[in-house]
C-alpha cells in the first residue's frame, strides 16, 4: 500500500547572521548578487557552524537547522524534541512559512494551521471574533465555513464572556486558548504546535492534547508537536524526531526517542561534583553516575524511567572493610529530604576489598516529578561511617509518563509518585 505523504522535508537549514538584523554589510549583499548572476551558489552558505549555544565560535554566521530531511503521513502525529537552542522552533517557524529555509525545500498538501508563541497571528486592537474570522479567512475559509464552526471553537476556548473584547486585553493563557481553539476546529490539513501550550492551564492542556487526538484518530489530519514534556510526547506521539545543535539526531519510535533524549546535555547536571585533591586511607567514593536501560549515561532523567546509579568506591588500604551498606539521600532545593534508597534497608552488605568496586542501585521507575533534586552519599558499616558526601550531585528530572495514562497528580511543589492499585 502506498504511503499518503501529506508532508515532505527535503535538506532544508537555516542561516543567520550573528548580531545583526538582516542579511549583512553592503559587500556581503554585492557578494551574493554577483555570485547570483553569474549562476553560481551564495558563497557565505558554505560557511558557518553548527548551532551550539555553549561555545564560542570564529564565524560571524551559524546554522540555526541544518540539512533536516523527514516525510509526514497523513494522520500522523509527529513528536519534535531537543534541548533548548536545538532548533526546534525555527524549524516549525519555516514549516508554518513564518520564516523560508536558506537551502531546500517544503512540499505540502492542504492548509496548515500553526501555533507557535503566545498571540501570534491575532490582531491586538480586533475583537476575539474578529480574530477568529481573520484566521479564517488566512486559511482560505469562506465566511459561511467560518460562521459553521464559530459557536464550537468560542465553546472550547472558554473565552464566551470576552469574544468581544479586544484581544491586547486577553492575559497569555486566554490567548493561548482561543489561538488553540481557532486552530483546530478551522480544519487544517496540518496542525503545528509548539511548547506554547504550556501556558495554559492543566484542565486545558488536557483538553488540547484530546482534541489533537481527536483530530488525528478521527478526522485523519496530521500533528506536529513540539513539547518539552516527555509525558505528553509519549501519550500524544508514536514517532519522533530529536534534534541536537540544529541536526536531526535521529528519528524513531517515540519511546526509543525519549530514553535517548535524556542522554544529551550540557554535562553540568547529573554529574558527580566532588574533585578530591588528597587521596587519604580508607573507603572513598570516587564517581556517580545515572546509567539508563541502553547502558548509556544520562545528562538528565524522566519521571517514570527504569534507571540505574552506578557508584564506584576505591579501598586504598589492604584490609577489607566488612559488612558495608551505601546509601543514597535525595533532597529538593529547600534542602528537604524526600527519600533514602540504602542496601542495608534490603539486607545487603558487602565486603569492599582493595582496589576500585561498582555498586548499582537500580530502579525500575524514577519516583520524582519535574525539578533539579542534589544527592547525599554515604559509606557506613552499622555506626561506623567510612565516606559521607552532602550535596554530591544534582538530578535534573524532566515530566514523564510515570502511571503510563499521560496525567500526573497536579502539585505546586516537587512530589514523590507512587505506584498504585485501586479497586
Amino acid at each position: 500500500m502506498q504511503k499518503d505523504i501529506i508532508l515532505k522535508v527535503e535538506n532544508i537549514s537555516k542561516q543567520y547572521r550573528l548580531g545583526t538584523i538582516g542579511t549583512g554589510t553592503i559587500s556581503h549583499d554585492m557578494n551574493r548578487w554577483w555570485h547570483k548572476i553569474r549562476g553560481k551558489e551564495d558563497p557565505y552558505l558554505k560557511i558557518g557552524e553548527t548551532n551550539d549555544r555553549s561555545t564560542t565560535g570564529n564565524s560571524e554566521y551559524a546554522w540555526a537547522i541544518k540539512d533536516i530531511s523527514f516525510e509526514v503521513e497523513r494522520g500522523e502525529v509527529l513528536g519534535i524534541i531537543g534541548k533548548n537552542g536545538a532548533g526546534k522552533s525555527t524549524l516549525l517557524k519555516i514549516l508554518s512559512k513564518v520564516t523560508g529555509p536558506t537551502t531546500g525545500e517544503i512540499k505540502t498538501k492542504g492548509r496548515i494551521a500553526s501555533l507557535l508563541e503566545v498571540g501570534t497571528g491575532f490582531h491586538p486592537e480586533m475583537t476575539g471574533k474578529e480574530n477568529i474570522f481573520l484566521n479564517g479567512a488566512i486559511l482560505g475559509m469562506t465566511k459561511a465555513e467560518i460562521n459553521a464552526k464559530l459557536e464550537e471553537i468560542i465553546d472550547f476556548s472558554g473565552c464566551q464572556r470576552y469574544i468581544d473584547t479586544p484581544v491586547k486585553r486577553y492575559s497569555s493563557g486566554m490567548k493561548v486558548r482561543l489561538a488553540f481553539a481557532v486552530a483546530a476546529f478551522l480544519e487544517p490539513d496540518i496542525l503545528i504546535v509548539d511548547e506554547v501550550l504550556a501556558v495554559g492551564d492543566a484542565e486545558f492542556q488536557k483538553k488540547a492534547i484530546g482534541k489533537m487526538q481527536e483530530i488525528s484518530k478521527g478526522d485523519g489530519r496530521t500533528v506536529l508537536f513540539v513539547s518539552h514534556n516527555m509525558a505528553t510526547i509519549k501519550s500524544l506521539t508514536s514517532k519522533c524526531i530529536l534534534l541536537q545543535n540544529g541536526y536531526v539526531k535521529r528519528i524513531g519510535d517515540t519511546a526509543s526517542i525519549v530514553e535517548e533524549y535524556t542522554t544529551i546535555g550540557e554535562g553540568e547536571l547529573s554529574t558527580f561534583k566532588v574533585k578530591r585533591e588528597n587521596k587519604k586511607k580508607g573507603l572513598q567514593i570516587k564517581n556517580v553516575s545515572f546509567i539508563n536501560s541502553n547502558n548509556k549515561d544520562c545528562k538528565s532523567l524522566v519521571s517514570g524511567q527504569e534507571i540505574k546509579v552506578k557508584i564506584e568506591v576505591e579501598n586504598y588500604d589492604k584490609e577489607v572493610y566488612k559488612k558495608c551498606s551505601i546509601g543514597i539521600g535525595v533532597f529538593n532545593l529547600d534542602n528537604s529530604m524526600l527519600t533514602a534508597f540504602k542496601s542495608d534497608s534490603i539486607n545487603k552488605y558487602y565486603d569492599i576489598s582493595h582496589g576500585v568496586s561498582f555498586f548499582y542501585c537500580e530502579l525500575n521507575k524514577i519516583p520524582f516529578t519535574a525539578g533539579i533534586y542534589n544527592y547525599n552519599i554515604n559509606i557506613t558499616s552499622f555506626a561506623e561511617v567510612y565516606d559521607s558526601i552532602k550535596e554530591a550531585g544534582n538530578i535534573i528530572v524532566e515530566s514523564g509518563d510515570f502511571y503510563n495514562s499521560g496525567k500526573l497528580p497536579a502539585a505546586s511543589h516537587q512530589i514523590i509518585l507512587v505506584n498504585q492499585k485501586w479497586r
